[in-house]
């Protein structure tokens, strides 16, 4: 399943605070608490959180702004936002939040079933852009290692070898296969095994 996800939770209500931990941790997610903003911002740099639940109405700053200031931020692994409020509830106001750049917007009250319904769904998410990006890693990191011939390669008319960069002559087989993926088998064409066993043909 890999690593567990990390999520950070930010509330201003001590209650609401304890029991979605308390309710995260069980389901099994690594979890932090915040009460504010400022420490919401201070942990999400600490901790980098896979997931922040975030409270809309807290008493420094908007979550509004938390969630600008967090996706603002560029890290390897990008931290998903879904905004919470039993206050701000209307059509509205949820359409500011996702404009903020928010990934989700839940109105409370919402059942404990309902939430974590809710963060599984995200975490199927993290974890599905997480194997994107390790690929997109890889095919990168693949493609850098290619190694392909290409100009003019001076050759010997008479053995065959090729001068490399520094100057020197070498088999034209080690020379193909230090410049690229080729590897070599031996054989012998038809018109060679006459020239050089005559007597078995």
């Amino acid at each position: 399943m890999g690593e567990r996800i990390r999520i950070l939770v930010v509330d201003d209500d001590q209650d609401i605070l304890f029991s979605m931990t308390k309710n995260l941790r069980t389901a099994g997610y690594e979890v932090y608490g915040a009460e504010s903003g400022t420490s919401c911002l201070r942990m999400v740099s600490e901790k980098n959180p896979d997931l922040v639940l975030l409270d809309v109405v807290l008493p420094d700053i908007s979550g509004y702004e938390i969630c600008q200031l967090i996706k603002a931020e560029k890290r390897r692994r990008p931290t998903y936002v879904v905004l919470l409020s039993g206050i701000k509830t209307a059509p509205d106001d949820q359409s500011e939040g996702l404009e903020m750049g928010a990934d989700g917007y839940l109105v409370r009250p919402i059942s404990k079933r309902e939430l974590l319904a809710r963060v599984k769904a995200m975490e199927r998410i993290i974890r599905a852009e997480r194997e994107r990006d390790e690929l997109i890693e890889k095919l990168q990191k693949a493609l850098a290692e290619i190694k392909t011939l290409k100009g003019f390669l001076p050759i010997c008319s008479s053995c065959k070898k090729i001068r490399d960069d520094k100057g020197y002559w070498t088999q034209i087989e080690a020379y193909i296969r230090d410049h690229s993926e080729a590897e070599f088998t031996h054989g012998i064409c038809p018109e060679c095994f006459k020239k050089l066993y005559p007597d078995e043909v």
